[in-house]
């Protein structure tokens, strides 16, 4: 793990490289995302009273990774959990440990703020992605069913 990666929150100046990495993750799934969603989504994460949020890892060259964030309401509890949406990072930074303290960012976040849980996806074949999380917890065993009522509907993501 390289110690001179850091994980901060967002800055407005941070939408161009977020957008060039969302572009790329969103490749990766094969997932179009319209324009006006992509729009929503920064303004999102920059308005503090939404529930959607971000934290960047960045190390001297900049952002080099981005873990995308929803807190909800949860049945089980009355604390909030946690859904990482989408994590992030730059090929040419890949296996440094940008991932790992991304996650681990907003674990310790969720046990300083009381929250119930912290959970994620990614797709079964995703080996790689799934070497890293297996680190943190086995999955679950739920299988999770998505109707696609905006018509987005990622085809990729297996490596």
């Amino acid at each position: 793990m390289n110690s001179s990666i850091r994980i901060r929150l967002p800055h407005a100046e941070d939408e161009k490289i977020w957008r060039q990495m969302w572009a790329d993750y969103n490749a990766f799934y094969g997932a179009v995302v319209p324009e006006a969603t992509t729009a929503a989504n920064w303004d999102r994460i920059l308005d503090p009273s939404s529930s959607m949020g971000v934290f960047f890892a960045v190390d001297d060259s900049g952002v080099i990774g981005f873990a995308n964030y929803v807190l909800h309401s949860y049945t089980w509890s009355e604390s909030f959990a946690c859904l990482i949406d989408d994590l992030f990072v730059k090929s040419e930074a890949r296996s440094r440990g940008a991932g790992r303290l991304l996650i681990q960012h907003i674990i310790d976040q969720g046990k300083e703020q009381g929250w119930t849980r912290v959970y994620w996806m990614t797709r079964e074949g995703n080996t790689k992605a799934r070497a890293l999380y297996d680190q943190f917890c086995l999955a679950d065993g739920f299988v999770r069913y998505s109707l696609a009522l905006d018509g987005i509907r990622p085809s990729a993501g297996d490596s």
